[in-house]
């Protein structure tokens, strides 16, 4: 398999990873879905440092890999429980119409975005589309889904889209931004579980509907 296609395949399957969770209600399936996202979004910094000798370049990669591939969904799995149940019942839109408006995103990604793929000039640069599709679609999982986690998930598509653009179009991000960005949302993770877990022990839930309800 050339450089390219393995690029391909890999910043593909960051963007079908995307999708695949506005298919899912399940929050421990969508856990394993970012997990493969992660993997792949450090597949194509790691393509990247080894074709053009970067030691930066793959090292970012390894944090991605750590963090985003493993450490991250490890996390998220501890805040969204071990019931079987927990899933995500009442989204703002429906798993049809979320689908629909994944294929639209993505033709605006393409549409509006393949202007910088021209500008880069390069075969990674082409797929800078993918990037932002996955980010747009980040964004709409954040604002139409209720639980926590799911939230937390959009929030992590946000940022593996920004950084899957940065991989692709600059190849790479310093190392330490990288660092930093990644901790930032294990922080978040980290403050989610515990919060996660003292309103499940009070309140037996986590959908933000219910406990605005408690508050009215």
């Amino acid at each position: 398999m050339t450089f390219s296609s393995a690029l391909t395949l890999a910043a593909g399957a960051v963007l079908v990873c995307a999708v695949i969770v506005l298919w899912l209600t399940s929050v421990h399936a969508v856990i394993r879905v970012v997990a493969v996202q992660g993997m792949a979004l450090g597949t194509v910094a790691m393509l990247l440092g080894v074709y053009q000798h970067d030691i930066g370049l793959m090292a970012t990669a390894a944090v991605v890999l750590l963090l985003k591939g493993v450490a991250i969904p490890f996390l998220l799995g501890r805040a969204g429980g071990k019931s079987p149940a927990t899933r995500e019942t009442r989204p703002l839109v429906n798993v049809p119409a979320s689908l629909v408006t994944s294929a639209i995103l993505i033709v605006v990604a393409f549409l509006t975005a393949r202007g910088i793929g021209r500008f880069v000039g390069t075969s990674a640069g082409a797929l800078v589309p993918v990037g932002v599709a996955t980010l747009l679609i980040g964004f709409f999982v954040l604002v139409t889904r209720r639980r926590p986690v799911f939230q937390i998930v959009g929030l992590l598509m946000v940022d593996n889209g920004i950084a899957l653009v940065a991989f692709l179009s600059t190849a790479g991000v310093p190392f330490l931004i990288e660092l930093g960005v990644s901790l930032d949302i294990l922080l978040g993770v980290v403050v989610l579980m515990v919060l996660t877990r003292r309103l499940r022990t009070e309140f037996d839930d986590v959908d933000l509907d219910e406990l605005q309800e408690l508050h009215d």
